[in-house]
């Protein structure tokens, strides 16, 4: 072996040496009993936060009673649903009375109790000695969803019924995270059925009347729009969740697009330019359908032609989807000093379907991105309007939901 080649080797366990040395005593500056204790505490009431921001069922309080159990470092612990029914329970045998339970969801407050089962039940057991139960109902919205019972073989004194009713807060807090995430979660359906309940019916009359028009003249157009009709209706009203992907979103608006080609003729010109790195980006549902309809809207209104563009562009983290139509625009100052809706050209008849969505979709990627994410609308008197959306590429907690949306729907 060369002197070079010893000197690297040596080198080289010197600064493994010196490693090992600087890491353990990082482990001993930073490692204490005191912050071991810290991280074990709040490590065991993230155990028991996860299942319960499920909601208070018998699967998520099995799955929480032993981390409460750890946290209140007790003989046994059991949770109770808001009608005082035993969902589970950790330790302590059988001793679970309803009564106790029913006691601290009527007062909403913490309820103390001391029992003795019988010693033929469980003869000389951990069950057969007296115990103390601690009682602390979990309050959400001034009402109790549960109780948390702990039980103890030891008179509780005031410091630990502290501990325990605290217990019991910070599992309270965590159902009253379940159910804003419950409401938010029925907020979204419900804002994708109004949106449903908001696709033109003035778009599907005209739509089956141009249908009709080629029945006798082209019938083979004729049953080719039919198919659009039917896979356009099937994707908007699919059973499906609130987001989508963008290619998905593309698809049902080609179909729209298609309808209203055939409706309008050569009057309708239509320029899609997407980044096909931007057709996996997840979107709300149905959110392009209510800024097309209005890009056709405001692009022939009173007019014999019309354009519209739909562009898809890659933007690092994001992806910007505008749609521009070529038509009469607005003054900008009345859309600053007025709702987004205002922007429509065409009167109430024609406005209660599309515009009204204008404002659901905005709120949605709110909702769902930040207030970073809403609609952006760019307009001017004779220069048409451009509508644009901002979505990340990715975003934490936001899926596609698989659904069914006609695709398949035509006959092979």
């Amino acid at each position: 072996m060369s002197g070079e080649l010893i000197a690297i080797t040596v080198l080289g366990a010197l600064l493994a040496a010196l490693l090992v040395a600087i890491a353990l005593r990082t482990r001993r500056v930073v490692s204490t009993p005191h912050e071991r204790a810290v991280h074990d505490t709040l490590h065991t009431a993230d155990l028991a936060a996860r299942p319960l921001r499920r909601g208070l069922t018998e699967e998520s309080a099995t799955h929480a009673v032993g981390p409460l159990l750890a946290l209140t470092a007790a003989d046994g612990v059991a949770l109770y649903g808001p009608a005082a029914e035993l969902l589970a329970r950790h330790s302590g045998g059988d001793l679970w009375t309803v009564p106790v339970a029913r006691s601290a969801a009527r007062l909403a407050t913490t309820v103390l109790a001391d029992q003795r089962p019988a010693v033929e039940h469980d003869p000389g057991g951990p069950a057969a000695l007296a115990r103390h139960l601690v009682a602390a109902p979990l309050i959400t919205d001034g009402v109790s969803a549960g109780v948390l019972i702990v039980a103890t073989l030891d008179d509780p004194g005031p410091g630990r019924i502290g501990t325990i009713t605290e217990v019991a807060r910070y599992a309270a807090s965590q159902l009253r995270l379940a159910e804003l995430d419950a409401s938010r979660a029925r907020l979204d359906r419900a804002e994708v059925l109004a949106l449903r309940a908001q696709i033109s019916p003035h778009f599907i009359y005209n739509a089956l009347n141009t249908i009709a028009s080629f029945v006798r003249t082209d019938p083979d157009r004729a049953r080719e729009l039919i198919l659009d009709f039917a896979d356009f209706t099937r994707y908007s009203f699919r059973a499906a969740g609130e987001y989508t992907v963008l290619a998905d979103e593309l698809r049902n608006i080609d179909r729209y697009l298609t309808l209203e080609r055939a409706r309008f003729g050569s009057g309708l010109s239509v320029r899609l330019q997407v980044a096909p790195e931007v057709l996996g980006v997840v979107v709300p549902f149905l959110a392009l359908q209510p800024l097309v309809e209005n890009a056709v809207r405001h692009g022939l209104a009173g007019r014999r032609n019309g354009t519209i563009g739909i562009t898809g562009i890659d933007e690092g983290t994001d992806c910007l989807i505008s749609i521009e139509d070529d038509g009469a625009g607005m003054d900008p100052e009345l859309l600053r000093t007025g709702p987004i809706d205002a922007l429509d050209p065409a009167g109430p008849a024609e406005s209660d379907g599309a515009h009204v969505g204008l404002t659901n979709v905005d709120q949605r990627l709110r909702a769902a991105f930040g207030n970073d994410y809403g609609l952006v609308v760019e307009t001017a008197v004779g220069a048409g309007t451009k509508v644009s959306m901002r979505v990340p590429k990715f975003a934490s907690g936001i899926r596609a939901d698989a659904a069914p949306d006609g695709r398949d729907a035509r006959p092979r």
